[in-house]
């Protein structure tokens, strides 16, 4: 076994689907460990956060953008 300089995240399926497809874009992942964990590049932290809210902001649902 080799030793792997990461940052563990734990994410839902859901979650770790949408990191799948951001890290097709701009590789971040370092190992794909399970349905719930990865491990990313710890100089890639903050902007998976960042891609990662963006993205969840996309999907979020808002009251104030279906009132006419």
């Amino acid at each position: 076994m080799r030793a792997i300089k990461g940052v563990l995240l734990t994410c839902d399926s859901a979650v770790k689907q949408i990191l799948l497809t951001l890290n097709e874009k701009e590789a971040f992942i370092v190992e794909d460990l399970d349905e719930t964990h990865v491990i990313i590049a710890p100089d890639k932290v903050e902007r998976v956060r960042q891609a990662l809210a963006s993205e969840l902001e996309k999907n979020a649902f808002s009251l104030e953008a279906n009132v006419p």
